[in-house]
């Protein structure tokens, strides 16, 4: 898969991700979803490669040896830690001929910090809420609504004589996709369907701020097109919902 800009001077950047279960199409990854999201934000070219954990082909083996994606080849360079890359990706496609992704209030990265703990992005351990975990969650939940909510100090007009009470921005930093975006999405797209799937939980409609910023985000092709599956987030929690019942 390309994305293509309008330039012949671009980097040659390759994205591994980890593949479905059919060994070919996007796989269940938050991660590898993250940089995905990054990558076509930032309008860059670059190509998608993913990657069949169950047979990691012997070139992936030899480029990578012990590591699962997501991983990146910028220039033919090698790198490995996700969060390095996204670090490097934010520091070297930069402006004025990339746009920055940072957010600006650092409390919007904050936020959804908790509400999907890594132990909970994999298949190997719990689905992504349980009765005892619930309770955490839903509270997890009011914090980002309130956050939502909760004007930004750019949407306050201290000119005006009426007060700005509840925000109206589509996303966490604003109205544009930030960092803390590709990072909370993925999360929340991952509860959305696993916890329906095995804990019949779904995310309260009182949480009119959460459910403002998801159907936003299921607007915009940077999020959607680089979801898996539902089913890839099903089977990935499939055998570890079994056990616990």
């Amino acid at each position: 898969m390309a994305l293509r800009q309008n330039s012949t001077k671009e980097p040659n950047i390759e994205l591994f991700i980890k593949a479905g279960v059919d060994g070919e199409n996007v796989g269940n990854c938050p991660f590898c979803q993250r940089l995905f999201m990054v990558l076509w934000l930032k309008g860059v070219k670059f190509t998608v490669t993913t990657v069949d954990m169950k047979k990691k082909p012997a070139e992936l083996k030899d480029l990578a040896p012990g590591t699962n994606p997501p991983f990146l080849l910028y220039n033919g360079e090698l790198k490995t830690d996700f969060i390095k890359i996204e670090e490097f990706l934010e520091q070297t496609l930069a402006p004025p001929r990339y746009p920055h992704l940072s957010p600006a209030n650092k409390e919007s990265f904050n936020v959804g910090a908790d509400i999907l703990p890594s132990s909970q992005l994999s298949s190997k351990t719990n689905p992504p809420t349980t009765v005892n975990h619930e309770k955490a969650l839903l509270r997890e939940f009011k914090r980002l609504d309130d956050y939502l909510n909760s004007p930004l100090p750019e949407e306050i007009d201290h000119n005006s004589t009426e007060d700005t009470l509840v925000s109206t921005r589509k996303f966490l930093d604003g109205n544009r996709l930030t960092l803390a975006d590709c990072n909370l999405l993925p999360k929340l797209h991952v509860i959305k369907i696993a916890a329906k799937k095995y804990c019949d939980f779904d995310i309260p409609e009182y949480f009119t701020g959460v459910w403002r910023y998801l159907r936003n985000a299921y607007e915009r092709e940077e999020f959607t097109h680089t979801c898996p599956a539902s089913g890839e987030i099903e089977r990935a929690y499939l055998s570890v919902a079994s056990q616990r019942n």
